[in-house]
């Protein structure tokens, strides 16, 4: 198996130069948004490993909103994020942009402080490289060249199918196994198809795998005296803060909205951006890391098949603080509309954005940090709207295929695979084609 890393370079914008990088940026794109894989600048349809990438100026509108704790606004730095989901490591990825891209990124990041012409990229980019304190991946270990593989496979099948409806459109679940994984045998043999088997999974890999999910509970068994007693007490403390901070969730200009929306159901995946600050005082920070601590630990070691809880229109998500944990950005790739996508959550996780966003200055009023909060749908949609951002440039390896698509042809290509299969299995096999 080959696991999949994100990366996530951030750095400030130069005073003077937000324009300039936004018009380099724009160059990039076939759409509003969406950038043409073989652009000049960063070819990312060149990457075999990459998955998605986006480029985007991070503005935050809300800033203003600290006002309402009687607390000055901070003056943060416009930054530039260039973010992206690889299959293998983020170093080897980091070597191929270095020597295929180059002149492009340095053109980009040239509009950044601290980058110059003689400035080593690779190492540029390891030094400003934020990590995430929680990444998604919807499936682990499948790679882009396996997606590629396996969309391939089910568009032959279905041409064949329509083509011998009339001799094979009868045929028993079993027998249709029999004959598809004749066909298949001699798709492979012409070489019009290949189906690469998983590479197998690295030592390393392995083992940090292995301590990431022993280890946590383990320290948390240990501590648990203490951790319950601290639990209790913070709890406490929140909901005495929940009966007093405030809401900011107004309706939106919607010029602010419609600007944003024009990149978005271009395809049937969308980039999704958002940036908050987190309330003051220490309660609340403490609350904050634990919570993505605990939620990277479901991430990775539980939520590793094709759902996030019950949600599975997600294709890659990162939560990364920002300032010194003063604020928390959330990026995601997502199948439909945003709308879609917030009723999805809403609906089905809902205790779950409670549990980290309500952390957030402005976020609609919870109850014990899991109740209320998004069940308020007007509300929640309002503070969502109201800290998203734009993506100026968004890259997707497989356009059209949604994360059900990606499950779909695991299972038809894993039934084939198989030499035989009982008369359940081929049923429940034959009925996704």
């Amino acid at each position: 198996m080959t696991p999949q890393s994100s990366f996530f370079v951030l750095a400030p914008v130069r005073t003077q130069r937000e324009a300039d990088l936004l018009a380099l940026m724009d160059t990039m794109n076939a759409s509003p948004g969406h950038a043409d894989p073989d652009n000049t600048l960063v070819p990312f349809g060149n990457f075999e490993t990459l998955h998605f990438a986006r480029l985007c100026v991070v503005k935050d509108s809300t800033t203003g909103d600290v006002a309402a704790y009687g607390m000055k606004p901070p003056d943060y730095p416009v930054y530039l994020a260039f973010v992206g989901d690889v299959d293998g490591s983020v170093e080897m990825f980091f070597k191929a942009l270095a020597s295929c891209a180059s002149a492009g990124l340095s053109a980009i990041f040239a509009c950044c402080e601290d980058f110059e012409p003689d400035t080593d990229l690779s190492k540029w980019m390891r030094r400003h490289s934020v990590r995430a304190s929680a990444t998604y991946v919807n499936w682990k270990g499948r790679t882009l060249l396996q997606i590629r593989e396996e969309a391939a496979l089910y568009t032959s099948m279905e041409r064949y199918l329509d083509a011998n409806a009339e001799t094979i459109g009868g045929v028993q679940p079993l027998e249709l196994h029999t004959v598809l994984r004749h066909f298949l045998s001699g798709e492979i043999a012409s070489t019009r198809l290949t189906m690469t088997p998983a590479a197998p999974t690295r030592f390393r890999w392995w083992i940090k795998d292995f301590l990431g999910i022993i280890v946590p509970p383990l320290v948390l068994i240990v501590l648990s005296p203490i951790a319950i007693l601290v639990g209790v007490v913070l709890l406490l403390l929140i909901r005495i803060r929940e009966t007093s901070d405030p809401e900011i969730c107004p309706r939106l200009d919607p010029n602010y909205v419609e600007a944003i929306a024009r990149t978005e159901d271009r395809d049937i995946t969308n980039p999704f951006s958002a940036i908050g600050t987190l309330k003051p005082g220490y309660v609340r920070l403490i609350v904050s890391v634990f919570g993505l601590a605990l939620l990277n630990y479901a991430l990775q070691n539980v939520y590793t098949a094709g759902r996030l809880a019950r949600v599975r229109t997600i294709h890659f998500a990162r939560w990364v603080w920002l300032d010194g944990k003063r604020r928390l950005t959330f990026m995601s790739n997502y199948d439909g509309s945003l709308e879609s996508y917030m009723d999805d959550f809403i609906n089905k996780a809902g205790f779950g954005l409670n549990f980290v966003f309500s952390n957030g200055i402005g976020y609609p009023k919870t109850r014990w940090l899991l109740g209320g909060g998004s069940k308020d749908e007007q509300k929640f949609k309002n503070f969502l709207h109201r800290h998203e951002f734009a993506t100026q440039v968004w890259y997707n390896a497989h356009p059209g295929l949604t994360a059900v698509d990606l499950e779909r042809n695991a299972r038809v290509r894993n039934g084939l695979e198989a030499r035989s299969l009982t008369a359940r299995e081929a049923r429940e096999w034959a009925a996704l084609l």
